[in-house]
């Protein structure tokens, strides 16, 4: 939408008031950083004021600040190389628990973390939108900066990649889980071998 730089600013400005903690919020998850994020928000608002005259709809201002924050957030991974994400808390607002969620809830924040920072960045950011910020279909869409199709098709492709990421992780937690069992077993010797203790059962 054309306008002058005073109306823009104004705009801006209550949008911000209205979208700051959710952008926040968001830009916290997808860095685990809260200092960088509080930042890079503020960069968002301000690339937002800029690129005011891009905004051809007013109703989709949500998803549009979120595909700029998205982009501010995977520039600035790219430039820090930074994967590392806050533990999913399972907030989705819907009906049903995904298996992303289910595994949340249990004792997984470790492996989670490992399997989101294991897939690629679009993914993550699809699942953070849309598992966690709740936006669905073409706010999706807008947020990812592609059609409503290709945000379902990515979605899908981030969840399943999240699945075999946390199969991966799981098979690995249950390994290294197994190791202090077996050490620390009653008669199994250093070299792995039983030791002999007589006949029979001992005695307890």
């Amino acid at each position: 939408m054309t306008t002058d730089q005073a109306t823009a600013r104004a705009w801006v400005e209550e949008l911000y008031a209205e979208h700051h903690a959710e952008i926040y919020s968001y830009l916290t998850r997808m860095l685990h950083d809260h200092e960088l994020a509080a930042d890079l928000t503020q960069e968002t608002f301000v690339k937002a004021f800029r690129a005011f005259d891009t905004l051809t709809d007013a109703a989709r201002a949500r998803p549009w600040l979120y595909q700029i924050a998205g982009r501010t957030a995977l520039d600035e991974l790219r430039r820090r190389r930074i994967v590392r994400f806050v533990p999913w808390t399972g907030e989705s607002r819907g009906i049903a628990a995904s298996a992303e969620e289910v595994a949340l809830r249990g004792r997984l924040t470790g492996e989670m973390e490992r399997a989101l920072a294991a897939i690629p960045g679009r993914q993550r950011m699809a699942l953070l939108l849309a598992e966690v910020h709740d936006l669905s279909g073409q706010e999706l869409a807008d947020a990812l900066g592609v059609s409503h199709v290709a945000a379902r098709a990515l979605l899908t492709r981030a969840r399943e990649s999240l699945r075999q990421a946390l199969v991966v992780e799981q098979a690995r937690g249950a390994v290294a889980d197994e190791r202090p069992v077996l050490r620390s077993a009653p008669g199994v010797a250093r070299g792995g071998s039983r030791r002999s203790s007589g006949r029979g059962e001992p005695r307890r």
